[in-house]
């Protein structure tokens, strides 16, 4: 059996973060990148992300700002939010606003940030299974509400 790869989405306005997050996990993940929030809209709306990793401090829009705008659009990618500041003001408003699912701080550890990743694709993957049940189901009971129907007017 072959396993997808993780499709991320790693958002940050400095290039050398950028280029070292996929020197790193580029041969395990599939990693895109993105060096604002506009960009990486760009990217969301050509290719199917499990998870978007950004940092909070950008000069356009924060981390936050960027996954609360998002939202609407992209519901479905689990949020990791990374910052190299002690802010919890932020991390409260990534929680409460950006629904992000996990915060690292910076400079992030490879392991602690592999393990993050794993964990954000499990509940992706259920959240994506639940769906598809949720789907069906509906799917079962349209069928039986016309059968039904059709046995009650004969």
């Amino acid at each position: 059996m072959t396993k997808e790869k993780i499709s991320i989405l790693y958002v940050d306005d400095e290039m050398n973060n950028l280029i070292s997050f996929k020197a790193v996990f580029r041969i395990k993940y599939n990693v895109l990148t993105a060096i604002s929030g506009e960009e990486a809209i760009k990217i969301l709306r050509n290719n199917l992300i499990n998870i978007i990793i950004t940092d909070q401090r950008m000069p356009q829009m924060t981390g936050v700002e960027f996954l609360e705008s998002i939202l609407d659009e992209f519901p479905d990618p689990i949020r990791i939010l990374l910052t190299g500041y002690a802010d919890m003001n932020a991390v409260i408003d990534a929680v409460n606003k950006g629904k992000i699912f996990h915060y690292l701080s910076k400079p992030w550890n490879e392991e602690e940030l592999d393990m993050t990743i794993n964990r954000a694709y499990d509940i992706y993957r259920q959240k994506m299974e639940e769906r598809e049940m949720n789907n069906k189901l509906s799917l079962s009971n349209e069928q039986l509400e016309f059968l039904l129907r059709q046995k009650l007017l004969s």
